[in-house]
């Protein structure tokens, strides 16, 4: 399997494609800045440097030509303002989600945040409601798209181990989750056409990955 990562050097992207690379898949991740290749490369991926913020659909599609599968988990990070997370957070996945109908690439998982859709949690500052604000968005952008698309929220990421245990469903509490074992599910459910046109949520959990897909 081919699979294309926008947002190739961030944390869980970088996971994923030790992950992906260990299977014997090939990887390609989309990064803004060329210094980030070397991560990349040392990760099993090939780098391919495009900016997401300002990129025609034409250029990622080019990217995307021969993909069996798409992965977004491009995001502004943190530190950045509110203008970011909408040209990020929603722009660049609605921009992947166009690219990925023109090259023909229907298998999209976008890496969504726990969060969107519910009520704001106390507390909540202007930047972190922008950042859902936006996650939203992109949401509602993809399940408008003719692709065999799924959205994964997951809970608090966190950089521990991964336990290769998860609670997975269409809504769970919130939670914390190692981002090793996001890449891990976004692994396994890259294949399963069960989660097609799904929104996921992930946490930390009791059952092996495999049996927790196994009932959604």
């Amino acid at each position: 399997m081919r699979v294309v990562i926008a947002g190739g050097h961030g944390k869980i992207a970088l996971l994923l494609s030790r992950q992906l690379a260990a299977n014997g898949d090939d990887v390609v991740g989309i990064i803004r800045k060329p210094e980030q290749a070397a991560d990349l490369r040392d990760s099993s991926a090939e780098p391919a440097v495009l900016d997401l913020e300002n990129a025609k659909p034409a250029e990622v599609a080019e990217v995307l030509e021969g993909a069996d599968a798409a992965v977004f988990a491009a995001g502004a990070g943190p530190g950045s303002g509110k203008a970011r997370k909408d040209t990020v957070d929603r722009g660049a996945a609605a921009l992947f989600g166009a690219a990925c109908e023109l090259a023909g690439v229907r298998r999209h998982i976008q890496i969504g945040a726990m969060g969107v859709g519910r009520p704001p949690r106390p507390g909540t500052d202007e930047v972190f409601a922008a950042y859902l604000q936006a996650k939203e968005a992109a949401e509602e952008d993809l399940r408008g798209r003719d692709l065999d698309w799924t959205i994964l929220r997951p809970g608090r990421l966190t950089d521990e181990p991964g336990t290769g245990e998860v609670h997975l469903a269409d809504s769970v509490d919130y939670g914390e989750i190692p981002r090793a074992d996001v890449a891990a599910v976004i692994v396994a459910l890259l294949e399963e056409q069960r989660s097609y046109r799904r929104t996921l949520e992930v946490v930390g959990g009791n059952s092996p990955i495999d049996e927790a897909i196994t009932r959604i």
